[in-house]
């Protein structure tokens, strides 16, 4: 077991502990937090890259991953970290949405990431927004089988919403569930709204991975920071798995780790750790 006590050697800011199978670790400073994660993608693209072998990163959008692209980009320029066997698959898309819209997907994570290193764009995946329709189903299982094929997701990034959603899988949604068209909540739609302008304007539909589709990944790693996502975390964490909070079904995964800066674990309490783990 880590102890809810326990400090990193190399960084004393850093605390760690286990609960509901979710391995929690809190950092004094988001960009603390953010770089930590990208230093352990990197060292898995190089070990896929020493190995010969495709790196499959599933990776998010919002404010919160912002600070991991940065650092993935300075590693790029700076210590030679190359991402040409790297293949992408991005958890969700508003729908409709055009590609070259300003709160598109496509558009945020080549200004943020992809623009600025060596990433093949035949390796890049983002829902498609621009789908008839008629077509979402079938393309929904084309996005899966496009996972299945590359190998699956060795990580996977998430972010989490006010509602507990991972991806855009709103309370509700089932632990099997895979990729598909969902119906935005009126919570998410409103965080969302200075972004397109306001609430009337902003996109009721998106395309999402499903739970499924996330619980398959081989790793995952779940940012949030601030006060204000600090009573998400508490009830993902130390609450009972329920479909009231989509993020409570990564506790049967394995191998996931919330990491967090100290105003999102500010509700959480450490004290409760499992004593199996």
């Amino acid at each position: 077991m880590i102890q809810p006590t326990e400090k990193n050697d190399d960084n004393d800011d850093i605390v760690q502990w286990v609960r509901n199978g979710i391995a929690v670790r809190v950092f004094g400073e988001a960009a603390d937090a953010s770089n930590s994660v990208a230093a352990e993608i990197a060292s898995l693209i190089r070990q896929r890259a020493d190995d010969g072998e495709q790196c499959i990163l599933g990776l998010a959008t919002g404010s919160t991953p912002v600070r991991v692209y940065r650092e993935l980009i300075r590693l790029h320029r700076e210590e030679n970290l190359s991402m040409k066997n790297v293949v992408t698959f991005n958890l969700d898309e508003y729908f409709p949405m055009k590609p070259n819209a300003a709160q598109s997907y496509v558009r945020f994570m080549n200004e943020q990431l992809f623009d600025h290193v060596d990433i093949s764009p035949d390796n890049i995946h983002i829902p498609d927004g621009t789908v008839t329709p008629d077509r979402v189903t079938e393309y929904c299982q084309q996005y899966e089988d496009a996972i299945d094929t590359a190998g699956g997701i060795d990580l996977q990034l998430l972010g989490i919403g006010r509602t507990g959603h991972v991806g855009f899988n709103e309370p509700g949604s089932e632990q099997a569930s895979t990729t598909r068209l969902v119906r935005l909540c009126e919570i998410t739609r409103t965080d969302a709204a200075k972004d397109f302008g306001g609430l009337e304007k902003t996109p009721q539909l998106a395309i999402t991975m499903g739970v499924g589709t996330i619980l398959r990944s081989r790793r995952i790693r779940l940012l949030a920071f601030g006060e204000h996502k600090s009573a998400i975390v508490e009830r993902s964490v130390q609450g009972a798995i329920s479909d009231s909070v989509p993020a409570t079904y990564l506790h049967d995964h394995g191998n996931v780790e919330f990491v967090l800066d100290s105003a999102a674990a500010s509700k959480l309490n450490p004290s409760t750790a499992d004593v199996s783990h």
